[in-house]
């Protein structure tokens, strides 16, 4: 039996073939990561919106407290005892104390909940770009498996354009220079 001499290019296709599927995996993996990313980051970003819903809504009702005691107090006879004037002051001093101290934590919850939708949107960014890959390496893998079988090089030439495409979107997926 005679043995075929193989030709020199498919030594590049298989070679090729193994960094397009080594880039493919690490897109899988990745994108994978960020995607989870993203879904736990909409979750705790929904779980602050809720508790910041919360604290708008005790915040309401102690300012409609206030705002009663308030009106109460102007309601009052001018003859009503010093000490009943004092409680509703001190009511309603109490009740301002509340209400700022709710909108305060308003404020820092709604911040919390900002900073994870930004890491959410970051995420999804991410994982698109590696998804993205994924389907041009895919295609390479696929076209350069054909130029084998076929021994054809201009069906390699091609799977080579997909694999060079899906390697820009898996540098894409770190960096996110798109």
């Amino acid at each position: 039996m005679a043995e075929e001499k193989k030709e020199a290019w498919l030594n590049y296709l298989a070679l090729t073939t193994v960094i397009f599927a080594v880039c493919a995996t690490l897109s899988t993996f990745k994108g994978g990561g960020f995607s989870t990313r993203s879904v736990m980051s909409q979750s705790q970003a929904s779980d602050q919106w809720a508790f910041y819903q919360a604290k708008s809504i005790k915040s309401y009702m102690y300012q409609m407290q206030k705002e009663t005691f308030e009106l109460k107090l102007l309601d009052l006879p001018r003859y009503t005892p010093e000490e009943v004037t004092n409680t509703y002051k001190e009511k309603i001093a109490d009740y301002k104390k509340k209400i700022e101290k709710y909108e305060q934590e308003k404020s820092e919850i709604q911040e919390k909940a900002k900073q994870l939708e930004i890491v959410r949107d970051e995420s999804q960014k991410h994982s698109q770009a590696f998804g993205m890959a994924i389907i041009f390496l895919q295609i390479a893998i696929l076209l350069s498996s054909i130029a084998a079988l076929l021994k054809k090089k201009m069906v390699w030439y091609g799977g080579m354009a997909a694999g060079l495409v899906g390697l820009f979107y898996f540098l894409d997926g770190f960096f996110l220079f798109l």
